[in-house]
């Protein structure tokens, strides 16, 4: 797995022209490349800014939502995060139907692991991800919006956070969160979609951009030529690049 992250992360194809940042796992950020830790790689040599998943994974289903688990060891993370210079952090809870109580546990979850994250010095990614294939996806994304909204509005002047969400059934409905002060981005993550799939629902909601991993990665492989691997990771950048523009 690591050998597979450097060699995209060292490719020709991957910089800060078309890429803002990359998400780390703890495992990568202490690992190197070419000598040099993750973070400090992604920043010196690619101006790539380096986030970090903080969450523990998912708990059992429970009123139509997985929530995060605990994460006992934050404060340490947050540290040893910032010691790699670190710019932000992502943590990503599961939506599997249009529950008020589970969506707003989920939001408010996130929003109290958010306030740690922000007052240790870092930008926190919020990720309540939807499940594409849910037959409530419409109204759940209803729910969310509502229950983000009011989280947003209750934050102070000088916090800030970055959305990641799913792409939404109806084009541009999530414009006002994408307009709210206290939003620097809304990012959208793919979510099981094909490339395409989620290039082209992408390129129909303007101001949101991008956090794609699967898409990003699809057709590449470890065992592939330099050529190969590097025309491919070069082609799936600049078509989510340009989603992303629209």
């Amino acid at each position: 797995m690591h050998q597979m992250r450097s060699r995209i992360t060292t490719s020709p194809s991957f910089t800060g022209t078309q890429i803002v940042a990359s998400i780390l796992f703890k495992r990568t950020m202490e690992d190197q490349i070419e000598g040099i830790f993750t973070a400090d790689y992604l920043w010196q040599k690619k101006q790539v800014v380096p986030f970090l998943k903080i969450d523990n994974g998912l708990t059992d289903k429970n009123n139509g939502v997985q929530l995060m688990k605990p994460i006992p060891e934050l404060v340490d993370l947050l540290d040893h995060a910032k010691h790699h210079r670190i710019f932000g952090t992502k943590m990503r809870s599961l939506i599997h139907e249009a529950d008020i109580v589970g969506i707003n546990e989920v939001v408010e979850q996130q929003f109290m692991t958010a306030s740690q994250v922000s007052r240790a010095g870092l930008i926190p990614i919020i990720e309540p991800e939807i499940e594409i294939h849910s037959p409530e996806k419409g109204h759940a994304e209803e729910l969310l919006r509502d229950a983000l909204a009011a989280q947003l509005d209750m934050l102070d002047a000088e916090s800030a956070v970055v959305l990641k969400l799913t792409l939404p059934n109806i084009d541009n409905f999530y414009r006002e969160l994408i307009d709210h002060p206290r939003v620097l981005r809304v990012a959208a993550l793919s979510g099981g979609y094909s490339r395409q799939q989620a290039c082209t629902l992408l390129h129909r909601n303007r101001g949101m951009i991008a956090s794609f991993s699967r898409a990003l990665t699809e057709g590449l492989r470890v065992d592939q030529a330099d050529e190969e691997f590097n025309r491919l990771l070069s082609h799936s950048i600049e078509s989510i690049y340009s989603a992303s523009i629209s």
